[in-house]
């Protein structure tokens, strides 16, 4: 899969550096013609040399170096696919804003091949905001974020930041590669998460929904050759794929709109609340003298219905069925009246099924109803095949 490929290795300062030898030797055992750059600061945990004799290639460090200061448009142009891992929190950032303050980023900013990263870093920098708001930067600029670990870190707590191990990121440059994969160049919404519709300055109403459902779905997509934009509601979870980020009902159904015409592929995974607040306090609500609050609560807007009525010819839609009773009659109901392709449908009835939970347990009806029971999986298993349906129903119509 590898052989003949030109692979631009960046390296910038973490201790998964060490494993930059690693990733080299499997590169050019598989046949890849591999150069390396390095940062000044990758230079304190694996030297220049090591890297040069296994690539075979010299590894250029300082951008004034009189043999290398024009290297970065070289190089930007010589590789079929830049690779940095591993990708610093300080590297991240600097790709993110477009600093150019040494070698390794003057050539990424270069580059005119696609650009893969894999983050090291230490578990409380990794769920810092600072490195979401990056790594959501670096998703929509069209780069791909190659997962991260969980396990010991160099702090010496345990969690997750680790870098891909090296056979898993030639796993990943394997998928890169590949010729052809079932949804590529078909482009994908789907929303996730759930909304949080507020009372006053202090309080809302929502659901337990985690958004890992919608999350693995997005995911899958994506690892189908979708170009995926997610649409994500209030959540600790994040996704390797272009999300963006909303409250409420109304945010998620104005984003919604934005992708929802030029989508070939939607699937609407988000818990949306299906009332708001009619009033919101501007000031917290204080408890008053008797026992009881009354609210007098108002429909939110249905964003699957107002979207299906208008969508576009051969779009697949796709709707999921959160049911606490009657659930085969509820879903039915709204595969019908939401004018949808398909329909997930799954129940808090089922153990291990629902919000939170790791697996899923559900069923997928048709666009005639047929039914097709699944069992109880992870709910990354369910994502591929939920894709797989969807891929089988655009592969009828021959699209």
């Amino acid at each position: 899969m590898l052989q003949g490929k030109k692979i631009l290795l960046g390296v910038s300062g973490s201790i998964a550096a060490y494993k930059a030898a690693t990733i080299v030797r499997l590169l050019v055992k598989e046949g890849a013609d591999v150069k390396v750059i390095m940062t000044p600061a990758a230079c304190d945990f694996i030297t220049p040399l090591t890297l040069a004799t296994l690539s075979k290639h010299e590894v250029p460090v300082t951008i004034s170096d009189n043999q290398s200061w024009n290297n970065h448009v070289m190089l930007g142009r010589w590789a079929d696919v830049m690779l940095i891992a591993p990708a610093s929190a300080n590297t991240i950032a600097k790709m993110a804003n477009g600093f150019c303050d040494n070698l390794l980023l003057a050539t990424y900013l270069s580059a005119t091949c696609p650009v893969l990263f894999a983050p090291a870093m230490d578990e409380d920098m990794w769920h810092h905001t600072a490195t979401r708001h990056n790594i959501e930067k670096l998703l929509s600029y069209g780069h791909k974020q190659l997962p991260v670990e969980k396990g010991e870190l160099a702090s010496g707590l345990f969690g997750e930041g680790r870098m891909a191990e090296p056979a898993d990121i030639i796993t990943y440059l394997h998928a890169h590669f590949e010729d052809k994969k079932p949804l590529t160049g078909k482009k994908a919404l789907v929303t996730a998460g759930p909304t949080q519709e507020p009372l006053d300055p202090v309080r809302y109403i929502s659901n337990h929904s985690s958004g890992k459902m919608g999350i693995a779905i997005a995911e899958a997509l994506a690892a189908a050759g979708a170009e995926v934009t997610l649409v994500l509601g209030p959540t600790h979870l994040s996704s390797t794929v272009n999300t963006i980020r909303v409250v409420t009902a109304e945010d998620m159904l104005n984003n919604s709109k934005a992708h929802f015409y030029t989508s070939d592929v939607v699937v609407m995974a988000a818990a949306v609340a299906d009332y708001r607040p009619k009033f919101v306090e501007d000031k917290k609500i204080k408890k008053g003298a008797g026992d009881e609050l009354t609210l007098e609560l108002e429909k939110t807007q249905d964003i699957l219905r107002t979207l299906g009525t208008d969508r576009p010819a051969g779009q697949v839609l796709v709707g999921f069925s959160l049911e606490t009773n009657n659930e085969q009659e509820y879903a039915l109901k709204k595969l019908r009246e939401k004018n949808l392709d398909l329909i997930v449908m799954n129940s808090l009835n089922d153990p291990g099924a629902g919000f939170n939970y790791d697996t899923n347990k559900v069923t997928l009806f048709d666009r005639n109803g047929v039914a097709k029971d699944l069992p109880l999986k992870s709910k990354q298993e369910v994502a591929k095949d939920i894709v797989t349906a969807i891929t089988d129903i655009l592969q009828s119509r021959n699209v």
